[in-house]
């Protein structure tokens, strides 16, 4: 493991300041929220559909704490981008939000280094504030959108969303969520795209290199993988870039390259202050969880003193 303290220098302008939100594009945007909602401790907080004047896509926002996923689905046939792309990859993270000080300048200077602006800067309001947007396309076909307060927003999102129309009566009766914030969220990469990919968030975003590590550090017995985790300079956005490595059979991270067709969001980490409490009403609820993040999880967690291992063998079923 390689740990960089050279943050560079700082940007002359413009600020990333932290993980906005999380937009699936998803085939049920509604069935998708509940899912969360009702095993995973999110409670519905706004929503964007025909009843607000959206014709063709449907918005679900759902939270935790700081954590805000928003779940997307096509209203009407003849979609071809949000149809095109559930063909491709299945339902998967699109878009990852960062919240910005001076979008302009962080455009600017992107656009300057050869990012491609997907849309440019636009102004969305309503009577409850106003915030500037724009979109630039990272690895695959997700994308960053990128906002910025122009004034104290009221609203319960974002301009355009509304109340939920239908409450869930369920939710008051289920044990509250325990997770806190988005930790890091890893893109995976076809083998040899990683530098080039975290090279881009150091050319055109101006973040640095917060660590790495190859595959002596990170394999099983099978598979192996190689990663650079890219930061902004505040260091409140860590984004894992993995890459595959050589193994006795293929790495997993070329097994996702493979079945999502082609780079993507792997996985979306949430910070939580009980691991222990904050899973146990996944297992009440039958959320599948892998037995194979085990290695990993404890190696982030090593510093911790309780005994991990211990506990998530006191939840098995």
């Amino acid at each position: 493991q390689t740990t960089y303290t050279d943050k560079g220098e700082k940007p002359e302008k413009g600020k990333f300041v932290k993980f906005h939100h999380v937009t699936f594009w998803v085939g049920n945007a509604k069935q998708a929220a509940v899912f969360y909602c009702d095993k995973m401790g999110f409670e519905p907080v706004a929503y964007k559909g025909l009843e607000t004047g959206s014709r063709e896509v449907v918005s679900h926002v759902i939270k935790q704490d700081k954590i805000l996923f928003v779940f997307e689905s096509a209203l009407n046939p003849g979609n071809e981008e949000m149809g095109e792309h559930l063909m491709k990859h299945g339902d998967g993270v699109k878009d990852i939000a960062f919240q910005v000080e001076d979008l302009e300048f962080l455009i600017k200077k992107a656009k300057e280094r050869g990012a491609v602006v997907v849309k440019e800067p636009w102004i969305e309001q309503d009577s409850y504030g106003k915030v500037k947007c724009a979109v630039v396309q990272t690895y695959g076909d997700t994308t960053h959108t990128l906002i910025e307060y122009l004034s104290p927003y009221k609203g319960l999102f974002l301009p355009g969303y509304n109340a939920p129309v239908v409450k869930d009566c369920l939710l008051p009766k289920l044990p509250p969520g325990l997770l806190n914030f988005i930790d890091h969220i890893v893109g995976n990469q076809p083998d040899d795209a990683m530098v080039p990919v975290s090279d881009w968030y150091q050319n055109c975003l101006l973040f640095h290199r917060f660590w790495s590590i190859d595959d002596k550090q990170i394999h099983t017995q099978y598979s192996a993988l190689r990663s650079i985790v890219v930061t902004n300079y505040e260091e409140t956005i860590k984004m894992p870039i993995n890459e595959p490595a050589p193994g006795v059979k293929k790495s997993q991270i070329q097994e996702y390259c493979d079945y999502n067709g082609g780079p993507g969001v792997q996985h979306i980490a949430l910070n939580t202050s009980d691991i222990i409490q904050a899973v146990k009403p996944f297992l009440h609820f039958q959320v599948d969880l892998s037995q194979n993040s085990g290695t990993l999880t404890v190696f982030l967690v090593s510093n911790s003193s309780v005994d991990l291992a211990l506990c998530f063998r006191s939840l098995s079923c």
